[in-house]
């Protein structure tokens, strides 16, 4: 099964290098290792891609782990020589995925103390290296 789903990942990784850049390209295939990797992991992928109504920010993944609700950032990098993917996430975005967590909270009625941030590096090395970040803003006193 599992080379089925590498296959799988190298066509549509070709059909989208065609209309986008090389690095959204990669990203959306770590999105989807991310994705499978989780699913595995016994969490349920209820959103991808999710989008504040003012389109102002975004979320890679939202799933439930339990009864907690998860907002997971996917970070894609061709090789970790320059560290870990997830160094790249800034101030910036940090402020970006609490505002885009809050709203989507809100809507769907989850309490902000059932509320987790996750990280998922992607490594494209042979094979891919993913490695799962649980509860890196540890934000939920704070905010």
């Amino acid at each position: 099964m599992k080379g089925l789903y590498e296959l799988a990942d190298l066509f549509r990784q070709h059909a989208r290098k065609r209309h986008m850049t090389e690095d959204h390209a990669l990203g959306q295939r770590g999105e989807d290792l991310a994705h499978r990797f989780l699913k595995r992991a016994g969490m349920i992928v209820v959103d991808r891609n999710y989008r504040m109504a003012s389109g102002a920010g975004e979320v890679d993944l939202v799933a439930w782990d339990g009864d907690t609700l998860v907002f997971v950032e996917v970070k894609s990098r061709q090789t970790a020589d320059y560290g870990s993917p997830d160094r790249a996430i800034g101030p910036n975005k940090h402020a970006s995925l609490i505002r885009t967590a809050r709203e989507y909270a809100r809507h769907a009625e989850v309490p902000w103390e059932r509320v987790r941030f996750d990280v998922v590096n992607v490594v494209f090395s042979t094979p891919p290296e993913l490695t799962h970040l649980r509860d890196v803003l540890a934000l939920r006193g704070r905010y």
